[in-house]
């Protein structure tokens, strides 16, 4: 499995931002998929997770303000996050996980809150 995250940028304190993945390879395998950010200086920290048949769970800091969803047909992932904080900034990553225990991470895209 191979994903590919887009979407980040630059974006001032309240404003919104749309991130994307597209997973490619053997997506069948694919039963939950989520997005995980690491903060500067931080570790790497769960933001949202979805499984297949659209059960979510998101952490608590950005419970209310971002909305996780998947397009199963198209093999994609998306987070919309509404009233970015500064404290949201980081490196946000792409993750699938299969059937089977199998654990798969995109290259990170930025995104960055400005206060």
């Amino acid at each position: 499995v191979q994903l590919q995250a887009s979407g980040g940028g630059l974006v001032q304190a309240g404003g919104s931002l749309r991130l994307s993945c597209a997973a490619s390879g053997s997506t069948s395998s694919i039963y939950t998929m989520g997005w995980y950010r690491q903060p500067p200086g931080k570790q790497r920290e769960s933001v949202a997770t979805i499984t297949k048949n659209g059960i979510t769970n998101y952490a608590i800091s950005v419970k209310g303000r971002f909305t996780i969803s998947r397009d199963n047909a198209k093999n994609s992932l998306y987070l919309q996050m509404n009233s970015l904080k500064p404290e949201d900034t980081g490196v946000y990553y792409c993750n699938a996980g299969t059937y089977w225990g199998a654990n798969y991470w995109g290259k990170g895209t930025l995104v960055t809150v400005s206060s």
